[in-house]
């Protein structure tokens, strides 16, 4: 559709910005205890734990994403970090991901991925202060 080529950029940012939003609700849950809390327990994971380094990535890598600063390094780790929970969570469960519960892993890999490889886009703060 070529109308909705011209806003390719405001449209790439704001997929960057809500992903980034809900990938940091992720960490909150583990870093808080908010939003349910670590595995639906209600409680923050223990922070010298699997599952606290996990909140923490997720928490600030969300952030970074979502305000678009320090966007690549940002993704890239983020899209490391979920690779490694596909593969240390779900792929043992079985080959596909919906039946193994990993398809949002395995969507969160790959998406950043993208953004680390296409960088912040037209609305970030990375573009803001002159950082490519």
């Amino acid at each position: 559709m070529k109308f909705l080529k011209s806003f390719e950029g405001p449209i790439y940012s704001l997929a960057r910005i809500v992903v980034g939003f809900l990938f940091l609700q992720h960490g909150a849950q583990k870093l808080f205890g908010v939003l349910g809390g670590a595995g639906g327990s209600g409680e923050p994971a223990a922070l010298f734990s699997l599952m606290g380094l996990a909140g923490v990535i997720e928490f600030f890598a969300g952030l970074l994403i979502m305000l678009g600063w320090f966007t690549v390094y940002a993704a890239f780790v983020a899209s490391g970090l979920m690779a490694v929970a596909y593969f240390m969570a779900h792929a043992p469960q079985g080959f596909w991901p919906i039946l193994n519960g990993g398809e949002l892993a395995a969507f969160y890999a790959w998406i950043f991925l993208f953004f680390a490889a296409k960088g912040p886009g037209t609305w970030s703060l990375d573009r803001l202060f002159g950082r490519k």
